[in-house]
């Protein structure tokens, strides 16, 4: 069985597949910043904070990370309606997004947290700084130079996995694949295409934050 190639349909529909792009990468540059700051204060929290608030957390924590992210949009997309909730779908698709990727993240910006040395702490401390003040100024850019490339790699895994909004009709890359192909019948083609610039995305997507990294952290710490 022979099979031709026939990319000639990209022309008409490239304007399209830019605007896929476009939506994925704001729904990731939305779900980085929220994200990452939930999850900066929900691992505060879990240390330093109230004990019903560190249970709230572990709960939170364990219920996003054990159940599959799919289910999580269906809940909040299809589910939150019968509640009287009803939510635009890239709202939904960012705040699931947000509390799936919080969730990782907190465990990572712990792990950070607890890596910075005790004596850290007691020395910003003895010179007269408030807790807030240590921890803002010392023990948190210290904690985000260690979990970095960790963090980095749960922002391309988001990136990713930003894919499955297409299920509730957000108008992303892979939602755009989806319509292209059911009107080309070009699937090969197609879904070829979609993996090459989810592949260019996650490359540029990771030497920009690496690069950022590099220059705002060795700022923060020096």
């Amino acid at each position: 069985m022979s099979y031709s190639l026939d990319f000639g349909w990209l022309e008409g529909a490239a304007g399209a597949i830019a605007r896929g792009a476009a939506m994925t990468i704001l729904l990731i540059v939305v779900t980085t910043i929220a994200g990452t700051l939930i999850s900066v204060l929900a691992a505060a929290g879990r240390r330093s904070g109230p004990k019903w608030l560190k249970h709230a957390i572990t709960v939170y924590v364990e219920v996003i990370r054990n159940t599959p992210f799919l289910v999580q949009l269906f809940f909040i997309f299809f589910g939150l309606p019968a509640i009287g909730i009803r939510l635009d779908p890239i709202v939904a698709a960012i705040l699931a997004m947000t509390l799936n990727m919080a969730a990782y993240t907190t465990e990572i910006v712990g792990a950070g947290l607890d890596a910075v040395p005790r004596g850290q702490h007691e020395a910003a401390a003895a010179l007269g700084l408030r807790p807030r003040q240590v921890f803002v100024k010392i023990v948190l850019p210290q904690a985000l130079k260690v979990i970095f490339p960790a963090l980095t790699s749960q922002i391309v895994i988001m990136m990713l996995e930003s894919s499955v909004v297409s299920q509730i009709a957000v108008r992303e890359l892979t939602y755009e694949a989806d319509m292209l192909q059911a009107r080309t019948f070009r699937a090969f083609e197609t879904y070829f295409v979609v993996t090459m610039i989810y592949l260019g995305l996650s490359i540029a997507l990771r030497r920009i934050l690496v690069g950022v990294g590099r220059r705002t952290l060795s700022a923060g710490v020096s």
